[in-house]
């Protein structure tokens, strides 16, 4: 089953933050691989229960999934995208 993905308007500005290569790798992993089988990357806890995370380097992208939906809601460096709210 292939999953849509949805990325909230913050990442937007997430992806800004970092190089174009980057950004460019992050994106085509999350088309590639986050699309095909969202559920087997790890559920957080805490006060981000019930959103998941896929880990690309030293990056990290945060997840909710919805049905059919993938719903992005940040990318960022590993020591920064848990701070503040999602």
């Amino acid at each position: 089953m292939t999953y849509n993905i949805i990325y909230k308007k913050s990442v937007h500005r997430d992806l800004r933050n970092l190089s174009k290569p980057e950004a460019q790798h992050i994106l085509d992993l999350i088309d590639k691989e986050l699309s095909q089988q969202p559920e087997s990357n790890p559920p957080l806890k805490g006060q981000f229960a019930g959103l998941r995370r896929y880990r690309v380097g030293d990056y990290r992208v945060i997840y909710a999934l919805l049905g059919a939906d993938v719903v992005v809601l940040r990318i960022g460096h590993r020591k920064d995208v848990y701070r503040g709210g999602i």
